[in-house]
């Protein structure tokens, strides 16, 4: 099993100010609440400056001295200023996080509804891994931006810029030591980021490796088994997981070179403000701005210059963060820019309220991939009421028409037509309206059993009973614990194919398609028994109304009006069961052939 991975982890700008502003859109709605968390954010950047304040005041005028009368003052001023901030950051904590999960709803709801109206085509080249991804880790990313990263970069820049300010204030001379240092610092944190930003690459894309390699391997598990293929896995495994282990270990190397790095960067500072800070003490007081270099000035500085530091070391480890909102940001924003390739007509127009359900394929050309044609300027017509069945070798194109009669899919050239109308000028919603539509592979959902068959709508529970005892489906439901109410595993698990497949028709008949009754290779995955219970059900529910089926088993067709024959996407023949079989062409053989299988089955 060939695993593929598509590397959509490759990192565009580490900044995107487009991207940035699209984003902020979402943040719009919410703007009274940004705003009052800047104000916060604020406050609290400007309370972190006052304790190297108080530090300095309680060395100069109350320990050099040896005078502690009075020291009490600070010191509730002292906490004062604590508890105000812990207010201000619970405050601007709390109102950030609000505006990210209300962020991050809104986006989820738009993703999820605008993949909801995604063309079939979109989803037949998009991985559901991937989609899934957008809609859970890429949302994350982003929340974890805007809740956190974005506030410790704001509030970390508006620390820095009151630190200088209170530095220079403070000692000129001194602040200058300081502000020497910063470029060297900055330097440190620039060659820190450049290696993050390629190891979190590698590490993304390794692990993009192993959850797409893990995804199949678990899928595939009865395959892998079978052939005994479990050690080979584990090698292929071992070397993805070898990948991702060398990734992180590049990460680690940077992040531990780095901190030490920025303690030396600091210890130095340290060093220096000493060195020319004992000089001015020692030398006599001198007087900068009106303020006397002091012990407990000094100390304020070796404080402040450790606060200095703080901001720019938080704003690199928050590097990754903003490095995964922007690719999150440009993912997301793609999925969104991808329009469906099968739209609504501006100027619509509605089906007749009484469908008859007359069909008609109108010399029909249509292909998957340009130049690799499914169906060859195909045209055939199925009068309203009438029961139809289309036969022919796997791909010759008889799933093709039932994606294109329900338009998922636009045609190349020709037109298909409704009751007259042209299926491209109706709006899609209006169309499928009236199709009901059984698939080969039953698609059941996470709930109740009366939740499948009438899909969480407005069908009664009666509507739902009478539908599952015409497909002969009550019989098993009745059976099992709780009946109706049996909660349904993912997939449907829990029950077996044939009942999962009586349980669409179920589906189908409950919701009363007006005309149309769209059944494809519904019988072909089920048992005898079970076969018999649906056919007796299709005489029942094709009544009256228009029927398109597909069937591999051509037993199981002989009763319908019409049969297309379909070879290489052209339509070859058409007729009943016996005007086709005296003919002898195409469905003959095809009859033979299916015929001789069961006997050699039965033998």
């Amino acid at each position: 099993m060939a695993t593929q991975v598509h590397e959509d982890e490759v990192l565009g700008k580490a900044y995107d100010a487009r991207l940035m502003r699209r984003l902020f859109h979402y943040v719009g709605p919410y703007k009274r609440k940004v705003a009052a968390a800047i104000v916060m954010i604020v406050g609290m950047s400007y309370l972190a400056t006052l304790p190297p304040q108080f530090t300095q005041r309680v060395i100069d005028d109350y320990i050099a001295p040896r005078k502690l009368d009075g020291l009490w003052v600070v010191l509730v001023l002292y906490l004062g200023v604590l508890v105000v901030s812990f207010a201000l950051r619970y405050g601007q904590t709390y109102l950030m996080q609000v505006v990210g999960q209300r962020v991050m709803y809104d986006l989820r709801k738009e993703m999820f509804s605008h993949l909801q109206y995604q063309s079939l085509s979109y989803f037949d080249r998009t991985p559901v891994g991937r989609l899934m991804s957008r809609i859970t880790n890429d949302v994350d990313a982003l929340n974890e931006f805007l809740s956190q990263a974005m506030v410790t970069i704001l509030g970390d820049a508006l620390v820095l810029v009151f630190i200088l300010i209170n530095l220079f204030f403070l000692n000129w001379r001194l602040a200058l030591v300081v502000l020497a240092m910063l470029p060297v610092m900055i330097g440190v944190t620039a060659i820190f980021q450049k290696y993050t930003r390629s190891s979190y690459r590698a590490t993304r894309v390794s692990l993009g490796r192993i959850n797409g390699f893990l995804q199949e391997n678990i899928s595939g598990m009865s395959v892998e088994q079978v052939f005994n293929q479990e050690q080979r896995q584990y090698e292929k495994f071992d070397k993805l997981n070898t990948d991702y282990y060398k990734a992180n270990l590049q990460g680690l190397l940077a992040f531990s070179t780095f901190f030490p790095a920025v303690n030396i960067v600091t210890t130095t500072t340290t060093a220096l403000l000493i060195y020319f800070g004992a000089q001015q003490i020692y030398g006599g007081p001198i007087s900068v701005g009106g303020t006397v270099l002091s012990a407990g000035l000094l100390v304020a500085f070796f404080q402040y210059t450790e606060r200095a530091f703080t901001p720019i070391r938080d704003l690199a480890e928050k590097y990754n963060t903003l490095q995964a909102a922007m690719a999150a940001s440009e993912r997301i924003f793609q999925l969104l820019d991808t329009k469906p390739t099968v739209q609504d007509p501006t100027s619509p127009t509605s089906l007749p309220d009484n469908v008859l359900g007359s069909i008609k394929f109108d010399h029909v050309s249509f292909a998957y991939v340009p130049g690799e044609p499914v169906l060859r300027d195909l045209s055939f017509a199925v009068q309203g009421g009438q029961s139809v069945a289309i036969v022919g070798a796997t791909g010759a194109g008889k799933s093709s028409i039932i994606s294109l009669l329900n338009r998922f899919y636009d045609i190349q050239l020709g037109c298909i037509l409704v009751d007259g109308v042209d299926i491209s000028q109706v709006k899609q919603s209006d169309l499928r309206r009236h199709i009901g539509m059984v698939l080969q592979d039953p698609v059941l959902f996470s709930g109740t059993i009366a939740d499948n068959i009438r899909l969480l709508s407005d069908i009664p529970i009666e509507r739902v009973k009478q539908a599952a005892e015409y497909v002969n489906a009550a019989n098993f439901i009745e059976r099992l614990p709780g009946q109706y109410e049996y909660m349904v595993k993912e997939r449907g698990a829990n029950l077996s194919v044939g009942q999962r497949q009586l349980l669409t028709f179920a589906r189908a008949l409950a919701h009363n398609p007006d005309v149309l009754l769209v059944l494809d290779e519904a019988t072909s995955s089920v048992d005898t028994e079970t076969e018999g219970l649906i056919q007796d059900a299709l005489t029942k529910l094709m009544s009256g109304r228009t029927s398109i089926i597909i069937a591999h088993r051509l037993s199981t067709i002989r009763n319908v009006d019409k049969i297309i024959v379909l070879h290489k996407g052209r339509l070859v023949e058409e007729g009943t069961h016996d005007e086709l079989l005296a003919k002898q062409g195409y469905y003959y053989r095809l009859y033979q052939l299916q015929y001789r299988e069961q006997e050699a089955a039965v033998a």
